[in-house]
C-alpha cells in the first residue's frame, strides 16, 4: 500500500496560527509515534492495525499498546549497562503488562500492596520484586515479607521498626534498600522532583538523617541492608543532575563504609528518563542514562564492585502508547476552536495535573484544512479538562473524526477515574497486524456494583 500523511505541511512562508506547533504524523515526527506507527492511504495503523477498526470494534475513548515498541525499549534498557533494570510499574500494569516484564528477563517495582498482589497472583518471582513507598501499612509489609519479595526499599523510622517486626514474626531476614534523598534536583516540574532535601521521599544526607536510618537497619536483626535507593525525579533530558546525584550517593556509600564499615552491595539510582511528547523533543536513551550514573560512581568509587540498579518506566512503556478518540462537537471560541472528544482528564490526567503537552492526529482519514488555532478538551465539567492544550489542527477536523494522541502509555491508564461517573477505557495491544484485549472497558454495571444503597457499617467497640 501507498502511504501519505494525513495533513499536508503548510505552504513555504505561511505561519502556524500563534507560532503553535503543527499536528503531527508518524511520519513527520515519528519520535513522539511508537515504532510500528503509519499513516497508510490516510489512515493511521499501529502494529499493522487499523486504528479506525480498532474503534469500531473497541469504542472510544480507547488505549492502544504497541507490543513491539515496548520489547524494543525493554531490550535496550537491558542491555544499557545497568547490572538489574527493574521496570516502574507504576507507569502502567496489568497482567500482560507483568508477563511481557518476565519474559524480557526484567525485574519489577511495585509501590503499593495492590501492585504487589497483581504482579505475585499473575506469576511473576516475588524475589525479582523491588516493593517501594512512602506509607507503607503494617499489612502490606507482612504480605511482602510472607511472598518472599527480593528487596524492600524502607522510607522512614517507623516503617523499618514494622519491617523489623514482621519479618521477625515470620523467621526470614528480609533484605532492604534505604531510600536517601541526596539534595539534588532534578531540571522537571516540581511535581516530579523526587531528589531535593525537602520532599517527601527518603532520608536527607543532610543532618545525619539518612546515616541514621542506615544504623536503625543494621540494628535488627530481621533486616539485611543490600543498597541505597535515591531518586531525584522524572522526565529527566539532561544528565549533569543524574552524574552529581550518583556522586553523592557514592560519596554516602563510601562515608557508610569509612566510618561504620557497613558495605553497601547496590546502588538503585532509580528511573526519570525522559521522552517526546511534542515533535522535535529529545529522549534520553539507555545507555546514555546509564552511562551518566557510571560516571559519577566511578569519581567517588573508581573499581568498586558494587551493583547498579535503574528502575525506568515512562521511558520504556510512554511511547508504545497511544490514545483514541472520537470528535463529539467542534465549536469556536473568540480565539480558538474547541475540539471536544469523548474522553479527558478522567483518561489523561496529566494535562490537568501539571499542564503536560501533546500532540495529535486524525487517524480515520486525510485532513487537509487549513491550520488553525486549536484545543482538544474532553467532556468532564472542569474547565481544566483539556487533553492536547493549544495546537495547529486542519479546519477541517469535524465531528465523527477520529483523533489519535501519541506517547500516552505512561501515566494515563495508571491514572485513569471515574470522574463524572465515566467508565475507564479498555486497553488493547497491537502486533503483526493482531490486537488483544489487556484491560477490557469498564461498564456502568461495573460502577454500580460498588454502590452500597447505605448498607448499615458494623461498628467496633471499645
Amino acid at each position: 500500500m501507498s502511504t501519505a500523511p494525513s495533513l499536508p505541511a503548510p505552504r513555504a512562508g505561511t505561519p502556524l496560527p500563534d507560532g503553535l506547533a503543527a499536528a503531527a504524523s508518524p511520519e513527520t515526527a515519528p519520535e513522539v509515534w511508537p515504532l510500528t506507527a503509519r499513516t497508510v492511504e490516510g489512515r493511521l495503523h499501529v502494529g499493522g492495525v487499523a486504528l479506525h477498526d480498532l474503534a469500531d470494534a473497541c469504542g472510544t475513548a480507547l488505549y492502544v499498546v504497541d507490543e513491539a515498541d515496548f520489547r524494543h525499549r525493554a531490550r535496550l534498557w537491558r542491555e544499557s549497562g545497568a547490572d538489574r533494570v527493574h521496570y516502574a510499574s507504576k507507569a502502567f500494569l496489568c497482567a500482560e503488562m507483568i508477563r511481557w516484564v518476565d519474559s524480557e528477563g526484567l525485574h519489577l517495582d511495585v509501590c503499593s500492596g495492590g501492585e504487589l498482589r497483581l504482579a505475585v497472583d499473575t506469576g511473576f518471582d516475588a524475589a525479582r520484586i523491588v516493593f517501594h513507598g512512602n506509607n507503607k501499612s503494617v499489612a502490606e509489609l507482612e504480605a511482602a515479607v510472607a511472598n518472599g519479595v527480593g528487596v524492600v526499599v524502607v522510607d522512614c523510622l517507623e516503617e523499618i521498626d514494622r519491617l523489623a517486626r514482621a519479618a521477625a514474626a515470620a523467621d526470614r531476614v528480609q533484605d532492604v534498600y534505604v531510600r536517601i534523598a541526596p539534595g539534588v534536583a532534578a531540571e522537571t516540574h516540581d511535581y516530579m522532583a523526587t531528589g531535593g532535601d525537602d520532599v517527601k521521599f527518603g532520608f536527607p544526607v543532610r543532618g545525619g538523617h539518612a546515616e541514621r536510618a542506615v544504623l536503625a537497619v543494621a540494628a535488627r536483626p530481621s533486616l539485611r541492608l543490600t543498597g541505597v535507593h535515591s531518586h531525584i525525579g522524572s522526565q529527566i533530558t539532561a544528565t549533569d543532575g543524574l552524574t552529581l546525584a550518583a556522586e553523592r550517593v557514592a560519596a554516602f556509600v563510601a562515608l557508610l563504609a569509612e566510618r561504620h564499615a557497613i558495605t553497601v552491595e547496590e546502588i538503585d539510582l532509580g528511573g526519570g528518563a525522559g521522552i517526546p511528547y511534542l515533535p522535535g523533543q529529545p529522549r534520553l536513551e539507555p545507555a546514555t542514562f546509564t552511562s551518566a550514573l557510571r560516571a559519577g560512581l566511578e569519581r567517588v568509587l573508581p573499581g568498586s564492585p558494587v551493583r547498579l540498579a535503574v528502575e525506568p518506566g515512562r521511558s520504556m512503556i510512554g511511547t508504545a502508547g497511544v490514545t483514541l478518540y472520537r470528535v463529539g462537537a467542534v465549536k469556536d471560541g473568540l480565539r480558538r476552536r474547541f475540539v471536544s472528544v469523548d474522553g479527558g482528564m478522567s483518561d489523561a490526567l496529566r494535562p490537568s495535573l501539571y499542564l503536560a503537552r501533546y500532540t495529535a492526529w486524525t487517524a480515520n482519514r486525510p485532513a487537509r484544512g487549513e491550520p488553525v488555532h486549536a484545543v482538544v478538551v474532553g467532556r468532564h465539567c472542569e474547565s481544566g479538562d483539556v487533553v492536547v492544550p493549544d495546537i495547529a489542527l486542519p479546519e477541517d477536523v469535524a465531528t465523527g473524526d477520529l483523533l489519535a494522541v501519541p506517547a500516552t502509555g505512561a501515566y494515563h491508564h495508571a491514572m485513569a477515574s471515574n470522574y463524572n461517573a465515566q467508565p475507564r477505557p479498555a486497553v488493547v495491544a497491537v502486533r503483526d497486524g493482531r490486537a488483544h484485549l489487556m484491560v477490557r472497558r469498564e461498564t456502568p454495571e461495573d460502577l454500580r456494583r460498588r454502590d452500597a444503597h447505605g448498607e448499615p457499617v458494623r461498628l467496633t467497640t471499645g
